[in-house]
């Protein structure tokens, strides 16, 4: 066992939701334990629950060790990499804690992703197979030219549905979506089920230190990088959400992931904790708005982290008012800030508490929250508070050298026992995230003086404005106040005299008019002249990552080269 770091200089404790502890102790374990703990305690509670069809931890745990084995026949060993390219759905459980059990490392990578982008994480981590839905595996057979790759292993997404609904989809959307692909014959190429014969695996002897997940960054600020997290790192952070939703109730709870699973967000806060707690886990494979309501009303989930434009989504619809909404309870919104508007609609709907948190790739993710149940605890606008043995600070923007007083805006920096281990293969990377024990987020924020945390913005995409910071996020929620505006993102353009000034992209609500001047007007009544867009354009969508975070550097980039023309 080993125990989280003294707590003398965190006073934000204090505001913990009862039952929340200040410190968690962490087993010296890899992940797979967490599996064959629930398998063997709560055997028969339901693990998954996709499109109606029930997994028992038993069935799953049975099918894991089976695919474990399967990945040795085919010369996986200890440290190999498995990428695995699947959307929600069961096989993506299997292939994952599969790959574990084997000893292998595993690539989760977003199934959405060109052949050239799958080639770069294929390549870049030096994975020797991929798991792939069938649907996606011509974009895979072409990715893996030139790789390491050598196995495929292909799944159709109907081999995880009930009976019925499997042969609807084979009659009417199987061959018609694409999901029919022939690959037998292929070089390396192997069906899915082909690996679940009755068999055991060989003993992988797997330590906390190994490197559990090759997880790659969002690519939001660059190349993706592959951000190292071990088993420690992410057995950690698990417990740490674990302590941290006091409602979650061992082999009764629900929980549904709209998020996807590949992302370390869903990974962590969904299947991670899920298992933790043998919950049932609700596997969404898209955004199917009404589907959700659907599955909430019918399977009762009690927890149900997203993003806000999930939320949001939900309050805008009036689909909403014809489902029985109130099982949930407790919801962490995170990868965009959430606005007060949706946190208070969400909660009149469904009863539930939803408050905003905060993570990154390089923490397993998460690193702060705000309180779930306790009244008045939440703050509107901050993250919250750090998790049970989270160090956090505030260093100045300079130097980087020197803590800053509560109220002053710099750069976050983090300790605690989920950190990465590095970057892979990138050792510059890593020695400019990883200075003496803390991680640098890049990410601007200040503390209160109770110690709640407030992101500002992302320090590389600070807008200065004749020697004046402007942060992009300012502009935008002083945007978010104005009756008309649904969605908004801040970027600096180039001026002669200023060096930049401020430009908006604004998306309005349907049936919603605004003029350019009408917002110019309403920002002059909350921001300082030089923070007030001098351009506002227009759009019907903003460009997003999968999980919701607004791309304001691709929108820089598409005026960059407009300007350039």
């Amino acid at each position: 066992m080993i125990g989280g770091a003294a707590t003398s200089a965190r006073a934000w404790t204090r505001h913990y939701d009862v039952g929340v502890p200040a410190t968690v102790v962490y087993p010296d374990v890899a992940l797979p334990a967490f599996l064959r703990d629930t398998a063997a305690r709560h055997g028969d509670a339901t693990a998954t629950i996709f499109f109606g069809r029930k997994r028992t931890y038993a069935s799953l745990y049975r099918d894991v060790r089976r695919f474990a084995a399967g990945l040795q026949r085919l010369g996986v060993k200890k440290g190999d990499r498995v990428a695995v390219v699947l959307p929600n759905c069961p096989q993506f459980l299997i292939a994952f804690w599969g790959a574990l059990e084997a000893g292998a490392t595993v690539v989760p990578t977003n199934p959405l992703y060109t052949d050239r982008e799958i080639r770069h994480q294929l390549d870049d981590s030096g994975a020797e197979t991929a798991v792939v839905l069938s649907r996606l595996y011509p974009v895979v057979k072409r990715a893996r030219e030139g790789t390491r790759v050598r196995n495929v292993v292909v799944t159709n997404i109907k081999e995880e549905m009930p009976p019925l609904l499997r042969l609807l989809f084979t009659l009417a959307k199987e061959k018609k979506d694409g999901h029919r692909q022939p690959f037998r014959g292929d070089s390396g190429a192997v069906a899915f089920a082909d690996l679940l014969v009755d068999a055991d695996p060989q003993p992988a002897e797997v330590t906390s230190s190994d490197i559990a997940v090759l997880q790659y960054t969002g690519g939001t600020t660059g190349v993706p990088k592959g951000a190292m997290l071990s088993h420690r790192a992410l057995v950690a952070n698990t417990l740490q959400c674990r302590a941290w939703f006091t409602s979650i109730r061992e082999a009764q709870s629900a929980l549904m992931t709209v998020m996807p699973l590949f992302h370390v967000y869903g990974l962590t806060v969904a299947m991670l904790l899920a298992v933790n707690g043998a919950a049932a886990l609700i596997l969404e494979p898209q955004f199917d708005l009404e589907r959700i309501l659907k599955d909430i009303q019918k399977y009762r989930p009690d927890t149900f982290p997203g993003a806000p434009r999930i939320y949001n989504a939900i309050i805008n619809s009036p689909l909403a008012a014809k489902y029985d909404l109130r099982s949930i309870r407790a919801c962490i919104s995170g990868s965009a800030p959430l606005m007060v508007e949706t946190a208070r609609r969400f909660g009149e709907i469904t009863g539930g508490h939803l408050v905003e948190g905060y993570g990154l790739t390089e923490a397993a993710p998460v690193t702060h929250c705000n309180p779930l149940f306790g009244p008045g605890k939440q703050k509107v606008g901050s993250i919250g508070v750090p998790f049970p043995d989270v160090d956090a600070k505030i260093i100045d923007l300079e130097t980087g050298e020197h803590d800053l007083p509560n109220g002053e805006a710099g750069e976050l920096v983090l300790r605690g026992p989920q950190l990465m281990d590095g970057y892979y293969r990138d050792l510059q990377a890593t020695a400019q995230a990883l200075r003496g024990g803390w991680l640098h987020t890049g990410d601007i924020a200040r503390r209160d003086d109770e110690g709640y945390f407030f992101i500002v913005d992302r320090k590389k995409e600070m807008i200065i404005v004749s020697g004046f910071n402007v942060y992009p996020r300012e502009v935008e929620e002083m945007l978010a106040t104005h009756p008309a505006v649904m969605e908004s993102a801040a970027i600096g353009v180039p001026h002669p005299i200023k060096g930049e000034e401020v430009k908006a992209f604004v998306v309005l609500k349907p049936g919603m008019t605004a003029t350019a001047a009408d917002l110019t007007s309403h920002c002059r009544t909350g921001l300082a002249p030089f923070k007030i867009p001098k351009e506002v354009e227009f759009r019907a969508s903003l460009p997003k990552t999968l999980i919701g975070k607004v791309l304001r550097r691709q929108l820089a980039e598409e005026e960059r080269a407009k300007r350039a023309n």
